[in-house]
């Protein structure tokens, strides 16, 4: 598997930072600034292209509005969320929901299910936000990228790996809000992908499933790749980790 230019870096939690082939730069899930694992070089980030949402939840996010007001990012997620982000002033967003698929900066992105809530605190209220979703990136040298968001095991994780076949998976393994180790790997099964980024675990204590317990449940699945990215770690190319400077 080469991801040629194409560069994913962890920053924590379900938060990632993605530079597309094409060098534009992407974040999904932008939580930052109050993101106890997300590196400090990385709390205000310097270029923001497009801020991608998989729901409304503050720790997924929580620099969304922010982001999307300095940079003039473009914001794409579910109607619900994305209405709500136009009220509050962002001028650059696409709506749209559950089954689409929308192309933007030569990056399809197709909207996948989820299952899981989608409150947005809005003061000392929560509003609704639409509902919880995925998304696969199909990047134009071909990669595909499935970051599931938060969600609990659902059968039709096959039905993804079936129609949209992606090469990298991002899927929560933290348990409490999110899948744990043993529904994360009854998923990869479904999904049939090779190659998985743990996410959703460790950002406090409740999150308490690890990678190692993934690897233990998954041992069996011939080819298979869990890469434990560490926070502000990048894989490009032929799966290279790129460690930052002083980690």
């Amino acid at each position: 598997m080469n991801l040629g230019n194409l560069a994913l870096t962890f920053l924590g939690h379900a938060t990632f930072a993605v530079k597309t082939p094409a060098g534009k730069h992407w974040i999904i899930d932008p939580w930052l600034e109050q993101n106890p694992a997300c590196p400090s070089q990385w709390k205000h980030p310097a270029q923001v292209d497009t801020l991608l949402v998989t729901h409304a939840h503050f720790d997924h996010i929580g620099d969304c509005l922010k982001l999307a007001l300095s940079h003039g990012a473009t914001v794409i997620g579910i109607v619900e969320t994305v209405h709500w982000l136009q009220k509050k002033g962002v001028k650059n967003a696409i709506g749209f929901n559950k089954g689409g698929t929308i192309e933007h900066q030569g990056v399809r992105v197709s909207m996948t299910h989820a299952v899981h809530s989608c409150g947005i605190s809005d003061g000392d209220q929560i509003l609704y936000g639409g509902e919880a979703a995925g998304f696969v990136l199909t990047f134009d040298n071909g990669v595909r990228l499935y970051h599931a968001g938060d969600t609990a095991l659902f059968s039709d994780m096959k039905l993804i790996g079936e129609l949209y076949k992606p090469d990298i998976a991002c899927l929560p393994i933290g348990d409490y809000y999110t899948m744990d180790p043993v529904q994360a790997a009854h998923a990869i099964r479904l999904l049939g992908t090779k190659i998985v980024v743990p996410m959703h675990y460790g950002t406090f204590p409740a999150l308490s499933g690890t990678p190692q317990r993934l690897r233990e449940l998954t041992k069996d699945i011939a080819g298979l790749q869990i890469i434990d990215l560490k926070p502000g770690e990048t894989l490009t190319g032929e799966l290279k980790r790129l460690v930052p400077a002083g980690a």
